[in-house]
């Protein structure tokens, strides 16, 4: 078995602290890299070791990890999720390197890596995937032809896609012959997957584990429909009012698939549950995932403890049977009220929610400032209780003990969520009564009209969003201080008597000093799904709805265009939101610039009723 001591968390944020606090449970020394940004964070004042990375290099360079991987003397490196945790490139050169790999082989990950080589996986290992077609679709009358014999609606879903990003749904022949993703496919060198697009459906999936000896075990299963543009918003385990049988196929249909690939590590195998109780294979995550602390909560095991273990060729340690309930509430920076928009702001003020059954996973304090550049999840409140009604109200009562000022995020979705019978009761044939589509599709729609009472999106509890500040705590005596410098590129902390640099000295100048920019986790990939985008008052004045990148101009001036037609793409906080034309016209101006970041309110495009040729006669 290979000996791990020094570890390196190739992440930031609030994972890379999570393994922070195994990694010191089990005596092991963390090693953890930072940016500027970064460098007075939680992980970084938690680790044992923090060492600045290169310039200009961000935590998804492979060779400045590894290198410092090296320099540290690292026997191990474990890559969080995100970043560099599903390259199996990068894998094979940590491996090549002779430092302990926290995760599967490179095999495996190329088996599971993209949607194409996933669904021959499964096909191979005798697993039913999400009905569709084997080989790329490059041609717009192969997904018409696929749509004549399977039905609309039909998903394209990019191959080197992940967390809800790359997916196109097309539901007539129209959109199918006017979506832009088979030419953007193209461009990008990427190879897109057509499969029947399953409306209705619940989003479940197994935490599983299996080691080099071929022990294996489900944690735990887990529900995750609750999502908003294919990306979860709230997660819970175990899945609840799973009809008869389902929970055994999700467990060997599992098993089947680590065991097709040889898989040595924590993975999660996600599905689709139809209404007719039809289970389908959609992909398996080869990393720890977001929500993987509700799968710890109900059954009290250390999953980043147990990924060290099969890391090291250890044996699978017994895993308990889940016991009670659990609920992770993805705390994000987005406006319920205005469909989740992004949002950003200084952080103001912060209270994160305390007592039984609490467990907040979160990288940021006050004073951060949250940009258009990154994701946008602030935290991640865990509540258990020992059934899942005590779980949901001890949320609610999480959520009412939440304060965030300066920001808005989106508890009142959460609030509303939570006094829905839809979620929190059984349909009358004792089924979960919510999809994947439940949110976008009805509680968004109500919020934005008013139609549901919910606390206010930027403080829930009982103080207001337009509070005081509270006072600063008086001074204490106190006759040493501890400031945070950086020698030789390695953070250390130095403690000295106050006074001696000339004034008295204590932590406030730190905390001044942290009230800098702190990005939230970079968004290393981007996500992709359509977002409403508005338009200004005038017909064909197109404003930006939101501070955000433009990363695609999709249009020329002179160009006619019809009503839904796509104009721009923006991108924030990891979401992209397609800009489409409100009218029919002519393309008279374009100020947006690819590559360029736009405020709220900027105007990206104008357009013309006339032709630009007859308006100048």
């Amino acid at each position: 078995m290979a000996s791990i001591n020094r570890v390196l968390i190739a992440n930031r944020g609030e994972i890379a602290l999570r393994v922070v606090r195994t990694l010191r449970d089990l005596g092991v020394t963390s090693i953890l890299p930072y940016t500027p940004d970064d460098i007075l964070t939680p992980p970084a004042e938690l680790a044992d070791e923090a060492h600045a990375l290169p310039a200009d290099t961000r935590y998804d360079n492979a060779a400045a990890v590894l290198e410092l991987a090296r320099a540290t003397g690292a026997d191990a490196i474990h890559p969080g999720y995100g970043y560099l945790s599903e390259d199996a490139d990068f894998a094979r050169a940590v491996i090549d390197a002779g430092i302990t790999w926290v995760g599967p082989s490179p095999e495996a990950m190329d088996a599971l890596g993209d949607k194409m080589s996933a669904r021959a996986t499964a096909l191979r290992a005798g697993v039913a995937p999400v009905p569709g077609l084997s080989e790329p679709v490059t041609d717009v009358d192969t997904v018409l032809a696929f749509a004549a014999e399977h039905g609309w609606p039909v998903a394209l879903k990019r191959t080197d896609g992940g967390g809800g990003r790359g997916i196109t749904v097309l539901h007539d022949e129209a959109q199918a012959r006017a979506t832009d993703a088979l030419v953007g496919a193209q461009a990008a060198g990427a190879t897109l997957l057509l499969e029947r697009f399953v409306t209705a459906a619940r989003h479940v999936e197994t935490q599983c584990a299996r080691d080099a000896h071929g022990g294996f075990a489900v944690v735990s299963t887990r529900d995750c429909s609750l999502q908003r543009r294919n990306q979860k918003l709230l997660e819970e385990a175990p899945a609840p009012f799973l009809p008869e049988g389902v929970e055994e196929l999700l467990v060997s249909s599992s098993h089947r698939l680590l065991d097709a690939v040889d898989y040595v590590g924590v993975a999660t195998c996600e599905f689709l549950l139809t209404p007719t109780g039809e289970v389908y294979f959609l992909e398996v995550n080869p990393r720890l995932q977001v929500e993987h602390c509700v799968s710890e909560e109900v059954t009290g095991t250390d999953l980043v403890a147990v990924q060290l273990t099969l890391a090291s060729g250890g044996h699978l340690p017994a895993i308990p049977a889940p016991r009670g309930h659990s609920i992770e509430l993805r705390i994000t920076c987005e406006d319920a009220t205005r469909g989740l928009a992004p949002c950003t702001g200084a952080i103001t003020r912060l209270r994160w929610p305390a007592g039984p059954g609490i467990r907040i996973e979160s990288g940021v304090v006050e004073g951060d400032v949250v940009t258009p550049f990154f994701d946008p999840m602030l935290a991640k409140i865990v509540v258990t209780g020992s059934s899942r009604e005590q779980a949901i109200e001890r949320a609610r009562r999480a959520l009412y003990e939440t304060l965030v000022e300066g920001v808005t995020v989106c508890t009142a979705l959460h609030e509303d969520v939570l006094g829905r019978t839809d979620f929190t009761r059984p349909t009358a044939d004792g089924r979960l009564g919510v999809t994947t589509r439940w949110i976008e599709d009805t509680v968004l729609p109500d919020l934005a009209a008013g139609d549901h009472a919910a606390g206010p999106a930027v403080a829930a509890g009982p103080v207001t969003a337009g509070s005081q500040a509270p006072a600063a705590p008086a001074p204490t005596a106190r006759t040493r201080s501890t400031y945070v410098i950086e020698v030789n590129g390695q953070r250390v902390q130095l403690t000295i008597p106050d006074g001696i640099l000339g004034g008295a000295g204590p932590r406030a100048t730190v905390a001044e000093h942290r009230r800098r920019v702190q990005p939230l986790r970079d968004r290393a990939r981007a996500t992709a799904r359509p977002g409403a985008a508005g338009a200004g008052a005038e017909p064909g004045l197109i404003i930006a709805p939101m501070q955000a990148i433009v990363t695609r101009v999709c249009v020329e001036e002179g160009r006619r265009v019809q009503a839904g037609d796509l104009l721009i793409v923006l991108e924030s906080m990891k979401m992209e939101n397609y800009v489409h034309a409100p009218i029919d016209g002519v393309v008279t101006s374009i100020q947006a610039v690819a590559g360029r970041t736009v405020s709220a309110g900027d105007v990206l495009v104008r357009l013309t009723g006339e032709d630009p040729e007859e308006a100048r006669a």
